[in-house]
């Protein structure tokens, strides 16, 4: 099947040809004729898969009619994201440069009066996050009674970061005729219910078994300690190792982890950028372009770039962390392998994440082929080498603190008072009653099952002294 067969309008297929595509791929193939015919759809695919433009290409051919008022846009496309927001953007300028559409963008970290001065002007697209569009709303600045298609992008990562409140919100602020499209490469029961509540009739479209992973994606589990320096040791072994590595994204659970890891990354001198949730908007997408430009080839990042972001060019997908939620790992892996082309995703598991890694297996259908992991670095700690290398010439490491430890502790301390010289050869004499070649310790393996009372034979020297008692000076005998 090719683009000319889906209905849609020239000016589109002239952007998709002038883009280089030749085939649909098969969520395309089947989700564009049903919004060309304005009905509700649910899509189903592995992410890598194309599922942007399959609401993208038929929203441009659908909008070609009809002009946009103020404050009220013709369509909404809503994504959990930053990062997916600004990358539909982009769709719409590579797909849409022969019409004459405006695009708005409403997501955090932007000046309102920037956003609301799109809006004044008029919007046939509006891309956004469900927080920030909401702000909008409440300041009177928009109006939702005149979207005509309402997308609802990563459905099941709305829901695990909690947007579902302000997304049943939306619905019912857009008007009932709307038509809306969900898309994602899972739909857990949550969402089913979701769909059920503001979806009419809606036709689904499932190219592949849900939560799976994309043929051309390489897998792999190495095995690692759970200490954390020999974790970032391995990690760093698996990148040196790595076969065609040209850019890869390493993902972590927390963010500060993924800060912690960077830095240690930077100080063994690989190339590498942060990105996570806590990082101002504009340092996000200052990273994200020397990513794509190859200026970094190694992205530390939290499951913020987990969902949808389209690099082609990522050769490899290192877990550092295993996720906690088995649909991220599908989502992860799926940021290399796109398009066809072929690409490895390396998990590092340690025994605490057992359980996560048997829930992946358990959605994944079968196991994942594993490897014990090493590294060949001298030491598990995240010092480069030349640190190590001043702290040696610095001196004062540990075993020449203990030497002075030692030395200090090997000169001999002459009795201070005759009763100290009594209790010494007291003791001196107990030792030499003792039978001839049974050791002290063998004598006391041999008791060992006898009760000890008290201090048992190691009674302190302080607790011998003898205990002067204070004068009494009241006169009482």
């Amino acid at each position: 099947m090719a683009f000319d067969d889906l209905g849609l309008s020239p000016k589109v297929l002239a952007a998709v040809e002038a883009a280089g595509y030749k085939e649909p791929t098969p969520i395309q193939a089947q989700a564009i004729p049903h919004v060309m015919s304005r009905r509700d759809i649910i899509g189903i695919a592995q992410t890598g898969t194309g599922k942007t433009a399959s609401f993208v290409l038929p929203m441009l051919s659908l909008l070609e009619k009809g002009r946009a008022r103020a404050r009220m846009p013709r369509t909404l496309i809503l994504e959990p994201t930053r990062e997916l927001a600004a990358q539909v953007e982009q769709n719409f300028v590579i797909y849409g440069q022969n019409h004459k559409l405006t695009v708005a963008l409403l997501i955090g970290g932007v000046s309102f009066d920037e956003q609301e001065k799109k809006l004044d002007r008029g919007a046939d697209v509006l891309i956004a996050t469900p927080g920030r569009l909401l702000d909008h709303v409440e300041r009177g600045k928009l109006l939702l009674t005149g979207v005509e298609i309402l997308v609802i992008d990563e459905a099941d990562r709305m829901l695990d970061m909690g947007f579902i409140p302000d997304i049943e919100r939306i619905c019912r602020l857009v008007p009932f005729t709307r038509q809306t499209l969900f898309f994602s490469a899972t739909m857990p029961n949550e969402i089913q219910r979701l769909t059920g509540q503001f979806l009419h009739n809606p036709e689904q479209i499932e190219v592949a078994r849900q939560a799976t992973a994309a043929d051309t994606v390489r897998q792999v589990l190495v095995t690692s300690p759970s200490v954390p320096k020999e974790k970032r040791a391995i990690l760093r072994q698996e990148i040196r190792d790595a076969k065609n590595l040209t850019t890869a994204i390493v993902f972590c659970n927390r963010k500060r982890d993924v800060a912690t890891l960077h830095r240690s990354l930077q100080r063994h001198g690989f190339n590498a950028g942060a990105l996570h949730g806590d990082l101002d908007q504009r340092e996000r997408m200052a990273t994200l372009a020397k990513f794509r430009a190859g200026e970094i080839n190694l992205l530390i990042a939290s499951d913020v770039a987990a969902r949808g972001l389209d690099i082609p060019a990522v050769s490899h997908v290192f877990n550092f962390d295993v996720p906690s939620h088995a649909e991220d790992y599908v989502h992860r892996i799926g940021r290399t392998g796109r398009a066809g082309r072929e690409g490895d995703a390396i998990t590092i598991a340690t025994p605490d994440d057992r359980k996560y890694v048997a829930s992946i297996e358990k959605m994944l259908g079968g196991p994942i082929p594993r490897r014990d992991g090493s590294a060949d670095e001298a030491t598990g700690g995240d010092d480069a080498p030349e640190d190590r290398k001043q702290r040696s010439r610095r001196g004062g490491g540990k075993d020449s603190r203990q030497g002075g430890r030692s030395a200090s502790s090997s000169k001999s301390e002459k009795p201070q008072d005759k009763q100290t010289e009594e209790r010494a050869s007291g003791r001196q004499s107990d030792r030499s009653e003792r039978k001839p070649g049974k050791s002290r310790r063998s004598s006391e393996d041999a008791g060992a099952d006898r009760p000890v009372i008290g201090l048992g034979d190691h009674v302190p020297d302080f607790l011998l002294r003898p205990v002067r008692r204070p004068a009494d000076t009241s006169g009482n005998d």
